[in-house]
């Protein structure tokens, strides 16, 4: 139970909301768009800036499908890049991209705080057991609504030649392979949002508390980079293996390397049986890459972008 004397921050601290933000949850239309608005507008900024690592972490997993061998670094696959199709290849699905960044990333960031809150509401308690689900919950459900934008952009990547845009490249998805063909990996891809967004929220959320509460840091731009550089770290260990697997479970078909998977968990036991466990981190450091820096913008520029909406900070 909280001491009425206690100040909001400690209230925070300790994991229980003061009672009367717990009272005056309810948002106005304006303070519902602002918050989905900054959400994904921050997402989409750093998506922009960090999407060459994106389709450089695409083509290091491929690499070596089925097989055992030395792989090629992520330098080596930029110059080899650069080299056989251009620059331009660096940003290829970037419309697709900053279309799930929106969208994705406005649920993902948008839901995680409603989430804790009603998590509040029924336990009287946002420790980090409930961070942790909240973000879990937030991820899984936003991912799980937009793994068409994905699929669609992570086939671009794969596909350089291509002279269709997306819209056309969607269609022909849908016509040759069906529907259902939209939502392939998204078992995988739900699992990886989940342990993304509830490792890095719950991460960021808990670092910015603790530091608050144990170093002489208060709210700004240097909690908000030390918290984030964390939060940076942590997600990309927890879900890089989880993307392996979702980006060549969205590739099957377009990669004739690439075997029939029947799910998540059978393509992670082929993955391990015929390139090795550590094919589980193929692409790793091109994610941390781009995961750390994106998570470090994502955050600081959502920050200040509540800041300006005169909303209350993550």
């Amino acid at each position: 139970m909280v001491n009425k004397s206690s100040s909001p921050q400690e209230s925070s601290i300790s994991g229980v909301l003061p009672r009367n933000e717990r009272r005056n949850w309810a948002a106005s239309p304006s303070d519902v768009l602002n918050h989905f608005g900054t959400s994904g507008l921050s997402v989409a900024i750093a998506t922009a800036v960090t999407h060459p690592l994106d389709v450089l972490k695409v083509r290091l997993q491929m690499q070596l499908v089925g097989q055992r061998g030395p792989l090629i670094g992520m330098g080596q696959v930029f110059v080899q890049l650069l080299n056989n199709e251009g620059p331009k290849s660096l940003y290829l699905g970037l419309s697709p991209a900053l279309t799930r960044s929106v969208l994705y990333g406005g649920l993902r960031l948008g839901l995680y705080e409603p989430s804790k809150h009603a998590s509040d509401l029924l336990f009287g308690s946002t420790n980090i057991f409930v961070k942790i689900g909240a973000g879990a919950i937030a991820g899984a459900v936003a991912t799980a609504l937009t793994n068409p934008v994905e699929v669609l952009k992570v086939r671009l990547q794969m596909n350089p030649n291509s002279t269709k845009g997306p819209m056309k490249e969607m269609s022909r998805i849908v016509s040759e392979e069906g529907l259902k063909a939209l939502w392939k990996g998204v078992g995988p891809a739900m699992a990886r949002a989940g342990a993304l967004t509830a490792s890095q929220l719950a991460t960021y959320d808990e670092s910015k508390q603790l530091l608050v509460k144990w170093t002489p840091l208060q709210e700004g731009f240097s909690l908000h980079l030390i918290s984030s550089t964390v939060a940076g770290v942590v997600s990309t260990l927890m879900t890089t293996p989880i993307d392996m697997i979702k980006t060549r479970l969205m590739l099957q078909r377009e990669s004739k390397r690439v075997g029939n998977y029947k799910n998540g968990l059978h393509c992670a036991y082929q993955i391990v049986l015929t390139e090795g466990p550590l094919a589980l981190y193929k692409g790793g450091l091109a994610i941390f890459a781009r995961l750390g820096p994106q998570t470090t913008i994502t955050f600081i520029v959502c920050e200040k972008l509540r800041q300006l909406a005169g909303l209350n900070a993550i």
